[in-house]
C-alpha cells in the first residue's frame, strides 16, 4: 500500500517536472528575513536534471544587475538563500513580491526562467514621524477642543500594516480615531475638562499605535501639552546670597558663578533677563560682567588680592511681561590669595668699600625685605650667598644688616659679590635676589718681598760702566701706593784689601730695581761683593724688605806671568848624572784659575839639549849626563806660558856655566866661608838668568833673594798664626769645601777661585807640585746665611798679602 503510495507522489512530480519544463519557468516561495543557507527549492531536481548532472553541466544564476540574495548550489543543484531577504527593502509597499531569475544551463545551452516570491512576515513596528510632539494650550481653552494628530506608518503590507491607536489615561484629554479611508485612521486629540496652568503646567500622554501581526507590534510618540498662562508671577532666586570664593590665579574668562532666576508663568512672561546693580567697590565693573540671558558671571579683568580682597553686587531679575516683574539676589565674592608676588630686597644703604682691616661686626649695608602677599606666601626668610665673609642680621620687621662675619684680607679677595637671597613660604616657593659689589679697600699690610732671599750675581771683571748686572724685583700685594716699590742699596762689606762700600762699585734703579756697575770691576782688586738691597713701600707706615746680593766677579786673563828670581840647583860636575836639578824657574800670574795656571817651555835650544824644563814646575834638570863634548856655557830660552783665552806669556833666559868639579869644591868651600848667611850651596854648574855671563854680583844678589824669599815666608807663617786669633772681616768666599789636587808634569789642573793661597812644598827630591784649588762659585745656599756663621777656612787656605808663590827648592 506505502509502495503504490510513493509511486504515486512520483508520478504527480514527474508529471509537474514535465509541466514546468514545457511552460520553460519554474516558481518557489520563500518568507523574508530568511537564514543564509535555507532551501529554496531543488532546482536541479525541479529541471528534469539527474544526480551529479548539474555539477557537470554547471547550472547557475545568471546575474541580474543587483547582488542576488539565494544562489545554486553546485553540488547538489538545490536554490539557497545567500543572504539576507528583506521584502521591504526589495518591494516596498507592493504586493505580491517577486523575483524573477535566470538560471543557464550548459552542454548543451540551455536558459530556464524561475519566479521566486518573497513573502511578508511582521517584522516592522509602526513608527510615529517623531517620538515627540509639543502642543500648547490656553489655560482658557474650552472643553471639547480638538488636536489634530498625525498617524503611524508601518512598513510591512496586508495585516501586518494593519494599524489601531491607544492614549494613555488622561483626566483632560481623550482620543478620537476619525477614518479617512477603509485603509487610514487619523486620531484626533480632545480636550475634555478645563485646564489649570497653575496645577498642572504641562500634560504628558503617550500615543500607542499597534499592528495586526501575529505577534503584535507597536510604536509610540510622547505628547507634550504645554498650558500657557498670563504674567502673575515675579522672577524668584533659588537663592537670596551667592557667596563664591576664587583665587587671585583665576584667569580672565573663568566663570565665577551662575544665578538662577525662574518664573511662573510662561512664554513671554517668563523670560528673565539678568543686569547687576550697587557693584561695591565701584572698580569692580571692570573686572565682572553678567550674561543677560543665561545669568553666567564671567571675570572681565584680573583679580588682584593686594587690591581688593571682596567684590559685593545685587543682581535683578526681571521678565518680559507687561507689565514686567523683578527679583533680587545678592553676591558676594571672596578672592583668595595664591603665591604670585616674590620678595622684594632693596638695598636703602651701602657703605662700600670696606677697609680690609675693618673690625668683625661692622656694617656693610642696610636691607629691607617685603612680600605684598599674605600668610605664609607673605612669610620671607633671606640669607647671604656665599655665606663667608658676611652675614644678615635682622634689625626689625623687614629690615636686616649685611655685617662682616670674618677677617678681610684684600690681597686673597680684592672685591665680593655678595647675593642676598630671600624666599617666601608658598608652595611652590618665589625667590629673588639681589646682587651687591662690595669692593676691598687696602691697608699698607704687607712688606716687599724678594722672590729671593740670596741672589747670586755674576759679572766679568773689566766691565763697562753703567752695564746692567742683574734685575731685582720685590712683590708686595698692596695696591697704589701701598704696593708701589722703591728699591736702595745698603752698605755691606766688600772683599779684596778690607771693607768697602758697596755703593762705591754698584747702584740700584730705585723703581726698576735694575742693578748696574757704576765702574769696572777688577778681579784682581775684588773678588766678591756681598750687600743689601733694600725695598720699601710707600705706605703709611712704610714697610720694608730686604735681600743679599753676592757679587762675585770672574776672571779674565788680562795678565801675563811675572818671572821671580830663579833658585839655584845643587853643586855637581861634568859627571853629573840625569835628572840633577839646576835651577827653579819661578813665576806668578795675577790671575786666577785657569788663567794662572802656568807651564814651562823650553823653546832653545830644542831637540837633544843637556837640560829639560819640568813643564808645570819649572825645575831645570839634566836631561842626560854632562861630558865634555857640551860647551862651556849653555843658554836656555824658556816661555812661561798661562792657561787663558787668548794665553798669555813671558820669556826667561837662563845662562847655565859648566865648571870642573874640582874647581866646583872649592867654589863651594870659599862659599861657605865667605857668607854664612846663603842657605843653599853653589851647584858645581854656574847660571845665570838673563843675557850675560854669570857674575859674583849676580850670585850675590842670588842670595839675597833667597834669604829675602824665606824672610817672607816666615812672616807669612807669623801673619798665618795671628789670623787664627783674629776678629775676621766679611766673607768674600763662598762655603765651598776646600778640594785638594796633585798635579804631576804631565798634570791634571782644577779651576781655582782667585785667592792667594800658600803653596807649601815638602823637603826632598819631590817629582810634582801640589796645587790646592776650592770651587770658584759655590751653589747658594738655600737660605740666607749669616756672615757669623759660615765656616772657617782651612789653615791651608789663609789669604796672604801679596801674591807671592813661595816654592821651598828641594
Amino acid at each position: 500500500m506505502g509502495e503504490r503510495w510513493c509511486a504515486a507522489v512520483l508520478r504527480v512530480l514527474v508529471l509537474q517536472a514535465a509541466w514546468a519544463l514545457a511552460g520553460g519557468q519554474v516558481r518557489y516561495s520563500v518568507a523574508e528575513e530568511a537564514k543564509a543557507g535555507t532551501v529554496v527549492g531543488r532546482l536541479a531536481q525541479d529541471l528534469g536534471l539527474e544526480a551529479g548532472e548539474a555539477e557537470a553541466r554547471r547550472l547557475r544564476l545568471v546575474a541580474q544587475g543587483r547582488r542576488a540574495s539565494v544562489e545554486v548550489s553546485g553540488a547538489s543543484g538545490a536554490l539557497l538563500v545567500s543572504s539576507r531577504l528583506d521584502r521591504e527593502e526589495l518591494c516596498g509597499k507592493s504586493a505580491p513580491c517577486a523575483l524573477r531569475l535566470e538560471v543557464l544551463l550548459e552542454r548543451p545551452l540551455r536558459v530556464f526562467h524561475v519566479e521566486l516570491e518573497v513573502t511578508d512576515i511582521n517584522d516592522n513596528a509602526p513608527i510615529f514621524p517623531a517620538a515627540r510632539k509639543n502642543l500648547s494650550l490656553s489655560e482658557n481653552s474650552p472643553p471639547g477642543f480638538r488636536f489634530p494628530l498625525e498617524g503611524a506608518s508601518d512598513a510591512d503590507i496586508g495585516a501586518n500594516a494593519q494599524l489601531s491607536y491607544s492614549l494613555s489615561p488622561s483626566e483632560y484629554f481623550s482620543l478620537d480615531l476619525q477614518k479617512s479611508n477603509e485603509r487610514n485612521i487619523e486620531p484626533e486629540l480632545v480636550l475634555t475638562k478645563p485646564l489649570d496652568r497653575e496645577t498642572i503646567p504641562v500634560h504628558r500622554l503617550v500615543l500607542t499605535a499597534s499592528d495586526g501581526g501575529r505577534p503584535s507590534l507597536s510604536g509610540t510618540m510622547e505628547l507634550v501639552i504645554s498650558v500657557l498662562d498670563t504674567n502673575d508671577n515675579a522672577p524668584q532666586f533659588n537663592q537670596s546670597v551667592y557667596k563664591v570664593q576664587m583665587p587671585e590665579s583665576a584667569a580672565v574668562g573663568t566663570l565665577v558663578t551662575r544665578v538662577n532666576a525662574t518664573d511662573a508663568d510662561e512664554g513671554i512672561n517668563s523670560e528673565v533677563t539678568f543686569t547687576v546693580t550697587n557693584l561695591i567697590p565701584p572698580s569692580g565693573k571692570d573686572v565682572i560682567s553678567i550674561n543677560p540671558n543665561t545669568g553666567e558671571i564671567h571675570l572681565t579683568g584680573s583679580l588682584d588680592f593686594e587690591e581688593v580682597s571682596i567684590y559685593d553686587f545685587r543682581i535683578e531679575a526681571k521678565d518680559k511681561g507687561t507689565p514686567p516683574l523683578s527679583g533680587h539676589c545678592k553676591v558676594v565674592l571672596e578672592v583668595l590669595d595664591v603665591n604670585d608676588n616674590a620678595p622684594e630686597v632693596r638695598v636703602t644703604s651701602l657703605s662700600v668699600p670696606v677697609a680690609e682691616d675693618a673690625s668683625v661686626g661692622t656694617v656693610v649695608a642696610l636691607l629691607s625685605v617685603s612680600d605684598r602677599d599674605s600668610g605664609e606666601n607673605g612669610r620671607v626668610r633671606c640669607w647671604v650667598w656665599p655665606a663667608s665673609p658676611f652675614g644678615l642680621e635682622a634689625t626689625f620687621a623687614g629690615s636686616y644688616s649685611l655685617v662682616l662675619r670674618e677677617a678681610l684680607d684684600r690681597e686673597r679677595v680684592s672685591e665680593y659679590e655678595v647675593e642676598v637671597r630671600a624666599e617666601d613660604g608658598g608652595a611652590p616657593a618665589l625667590r629673588a635676589s639681589r646682587g651687591l659689589r662690595v669692593p676691598v679697600s687696602d691697608v699698607n699690610d704687607n712688606a716687599p718681598a724678594f722672590a729671593q732671599a740670596v741672589y747670586t750675581v755674576l759679572a766679568r771683571e773689566n766691565n763697562a760702566a753703567g752695564a746692567e748686572l742683574a734685575r731685582l724685583w720685590a712683590r708686595d700685594p698692596d695696591e697704589a701706593g701701598n704696593g708701589r716699590v722703591s728699591y736702595s742699596v745698603w752698605e755691606g762689606g766688600a772683599g779684596g784689601g778690607g771693607w768697602r762700600a758697596a755703593s762705591s762699585y754698584v747702584s740700584v734703579d730705585a723703581e726698576s730695581g735694575r742693578l748696574w756697575a757704576l765702574r769696572p770691576l777688577d778681579y784682581e782688586e775684588l773678588q766678591v761683593l756681598q750687600f743689601e738691597v733694600r725695598a720699601v713701600d710707600a705706605g703709611e707706615p712704610p714697610l720694608c724688605g730686604n735681600a743679599t746680593v753676592q757679587l762675585f766677579v770672574l776672571d779674565e786673563n788680562d795678565n801675563a806671568p811675572a818671572l821671580l828670581p830663579p833658585a839655584g840647583g845643587g853643586g855637581g860636575g861634568r859627571g853629573l848624572g840625569v835628572g840633577h836639578v839646576v835651577a827653579k824657574i819661578r813665576a806668578v800670574d795675577a790671575d786666577s784659575g785657569y788663567n794662572a795656571w802656568l807651564r814651562y817651555e823650553l823653546w832653545e835650544p830644542r831637540g837633544k839639549g843637556p837640560f829639560r824644563v819640568g813643564l808645570y814646575s819649572g825645575e831645570v834638570s839634566t836631561a842626560r849626563a854632562l861630558d865634555e863634548a857640551d860647551g862651556p856655557r849653555q843658554r836656555l830660552l824658556i816661555v812661561v806660558r798661562d792657561h787663558g783665552e787668548p794665553a798669555r806669556s813671558a820669556t826667561a833666559t837662563l845662562s847655565v856655566s859648566l865648571v870642573e868639579a874640582a874647581e866646583a869644591a872649592a867654589a863651594a868651600a870659599a862659599g861657605s866661608s865667605s857668607s854664612s848667611s846663603s842657605s843653599v850651596s853653589r851647584s858645581a854648574l854656574g847660571v845665570e838668568l838673563g843675557p850675560g855671563a854669570a857674575s859674583a854680583a849676580t850670585n850675590v844678589w842670588l842670595v839675597v833673594a833667597i834669604c829675602a824669599v824665606s824672610s817672607l815666608f816666615l812672616l807669612a807663617v807669623v801673619l798665618y798664626g795671628a789670623s787664627r786669633w783674629a776678629p775676621r772681616a766679611a766673607v768674600l768666599s763662598g762655603p765651598g769645601p776646600t778640594t785638594l789636587v796633585c798635579a804631576s808634569e804631565v798634570g791634571s789642573w782644577s779651576y781655582s777661585q782667585r785667592h792667594s793661597r800658600s803653596l807649601c812644598v815638602a823637603d826632598g827630591a819631590a817629582k810634582s807640585d801640589l796645587m790646592v784649588f776650592s770651587p770658584n762659585f759655590p751653589p747658594p745656599p738655600p737660605g740666607p746665611t749669616p756672615k757669623d756663621t759660615q765656616p772657617e777656612p782651612s789653615a791651608l787656605l789663609d789669604t796672604v798679602s801679596g801674591n807671592t808663590l813661595l816654592v821651598s827648592h828641594p
